[in-house]
């Protein structure tokens, strides 16, 4: 991890959470996924995940918030170039749907970590594919979090009064 990108450890923003329930969808029963996998909340898939228990809005919360917390760990710990909170929510967000393993042997993060920026988000659009066709909820998503990544941080200039 750079130590540049210490600083975003932890870090989950609120714009990370609603962007995550948005692509993501919340239920608060668990179900199979698509890989028959035990899925809750906002697509939480930990093996801790009770089948017969309807999660409450706070329970998913906090299972969101400790899961995005893992994937951004999980992104820093690949990553040896300094992030701003766009790409690393981008980044972040990506991982959360295709898990740290892929991210970390992607050619995204090659490209990422070789300073090539713009070529690690436009990347981001080449996982729109499941079982090898295009998706369009996925191509959607992977516009977004490209779009995302792609944004500069703007941060609001004081106002100056006379």
């Amino acid at each position: 991890m750079n130590f540049k990108n210490t600083w975003l450890v932890g870090l989950v923003s609120a714009a990370l959470i609603a962007a995550t329930t948005r692509w993501e969808g919340t239920r608060y029963v668990p179900y199979q996924d698509v890989a028959d996998v035990w899925t809750v909340c906002d697509g939480y898939a930990g093996k801790d995940v009770i089948r017969n228990k309807t999660y409450t809005p706070a329970e998913c919360t906090a299972l969101l918030t400790t899961q995005l917390k893992s994937k951004g760990e999980e992104v820093l710990k690949c990553t040896n170039v300094p992030l701003n909170q766009n790409q690393f929510n981008a980044f972040t967000l990506f991982t959360y749907n295709v898990g740290g393993e892929a991210f970390c042997r992607s050619s995204l993060l090659k490209k990422l970590n070789a300073g090539d920026y713009a070529g690690a988000c436009n990347g981001l659009l080449a996982w729109d594919r499941a079982d090898g066709k295009v998706v369009a909820g996925l191509l959607a998503r992977r516009k977004f979090e490209r779009d995302w990544c792609l944004r500069p941080v703007v941060t609001e200039a004081a106002e100056v009064t006379q």
